[in-house]
């Protein structure tokens, strides 16, 4: 990822005023519509604000940023096909590693690996109006194929692992392959967001509201909730987005529930928040957002990033369906999840045609028991 082959456009540092070193046309200011798009799933929220701010004056810093990984080049050509329908399918990712800055917040064993915490399939229909977000449960039970990571490493395929399992083995690459073989959706992008970028972005976005109607306490998450409004700082909401034991049967699924709750939640923040108009806490934001994010190749810019995100600004909250991988518990072990084949065939195939996923793909499959726990305030 590199700035160098990109025209250079004007910068100017936060409180202060610009030296133009480039000609263009002059940016419109962010419409109200273009001020509510921006997030999809809680770990591409960074991307999102950054995409909907149009921040040229600091192209150079954000770009300098952002990481990125060759997923094209590391599985070659043997993919399912592009969708031609003009829909898009991304794959993001909550890395759950154990070291550095993330220890603290994440708990658990620093055993050097690193994890996919949260996994969702996030569908952006033809138009560019609505989304379908599919939860890959972490427990899953599945068949892991043959994979190459961005190093070049080949892995050897696995039976009757955990899904999470491929991120800790190979990496993003190895994740993309994992969730193109299980559903034959080509994968259009990636995004990863790792804890303590997730907890500072939340912090700087002034925090998150949100409603409880049951009590959460859970020692695992550092999370301690009563029932009623709360205002989340980003410790709290990193908190909800990974307990599983603070409410309900203690399950991923139910973890999963209280993400897709957050999500909405976030989403309504965001429309809500007067960061375009302040210049300083937007350049922060953004900062914070662009160091956040890991992307593939094709989105590792600023430009990229901002293009893609331009797309989106039609899709809210309220035109998201947010579903699970159908699922039943492993009736030999009740901590892991086996695929209703079946009933998640409908689902890939829905997406694959660009269609909504019909509720019978989803009746009937395991579910948790967080559901209604936190709905937006």
């Amino acid at each position: 990822m590199s700035a160098e082959s990109t025209p250079e456009p004007a910068i100017t540092e936060p409180g202060t005023r610009g030296r133009r070193r480039a000609k263009g046309r002059r940016r419109k200011a962010p419409s109200g519509r273009r001020k509510a798009l921006l997030v999809t799933a809680w770990t591409a929220a960074g991307v999102f604000v950054v995409g909907g701010t149009g921040l040229g004056y600091v192209y150079f810093k954000l770009n300098g940023n952002i990481k990125s990984v060759d997923i094209n080049q590391a599985l070659g050509n043997d993919r399912p096909a592009k969708a031609d329908n003009g829909s898009e399918n991304i794959l993001v990712l909550g890395s759950d590693t154990r070291s550095g800055s993330n220890r603290k917040l994440g708990g658990g064993t620093d055993d050097g690996s690193a994890r996919s915490d949260t996994a969702m399939i996030v569908h952006i229909y033809k138009g560019h109006k609505k989304a379908a977000v599919v939860s890959m449960p972490r427990d899953t039970l599945i068949n892991r194929p043959e994979c190459t990571d961005t190093k070049g490493r080949t892995h050897p395929a696995a039976k009757a692992v955990m899904f999470n399992e491929a991120y800790s083995t190979g990496g993003a690459a190895c994740t993309v392959k994992t969730v193109e073989s299980l559903t034959g959706l080509r994968m259009d992008h990636y995004l990863e967001v790792d804890f303590a970028g997730f907890q500072k972005l939340i912090d700087e976005l002034g925090g998150v509201k949100v409603h409880t109607t049951k009590n959460i306490d859970d020692p695992q998450s550092h999370l301690d909730l009563k029932a009623g409004t709360h205002q989340l700082t980003g410790k709290q909401a990193l908190g909800l987005v990974r307990t599983r034991h603070g409410v309900g049967d203690g399950s991923d699924l139910g973890r999963i529930q209280l993400q897709q709750a957050f999500v909405k939640a976030l989403v309504n923040q965001v429309k809500e928040i007067g960061v375009f108009t302040n210049p300083k806490k937007l350049f922060d934001l953004a900062n914070t957002a662009t160091k956040t994010v890991t992307a593939d190749s094709e989105l590792g810019s600023v430009n990229s990033l901002t293009d893609f995100a331009n797309g989106l600004k039609g899709i809210s909250s309220s035109q998201m369906h947010m579903v699970t991988m159908p699922v039943q518990y492993d009736p030999t072990n009740p901590n892991r999840v086996l695929i209703q084949r079946t009933k998640a065939q409908q689902v890939w195939t829905a997406l694959k045609n660009d269609r909504p996923i019909p509720a019978s793909a989803t009746k009937d499959a395991a579910k948790g028991e967080a559901n209604g726990v936190v709905t937006s305030s």
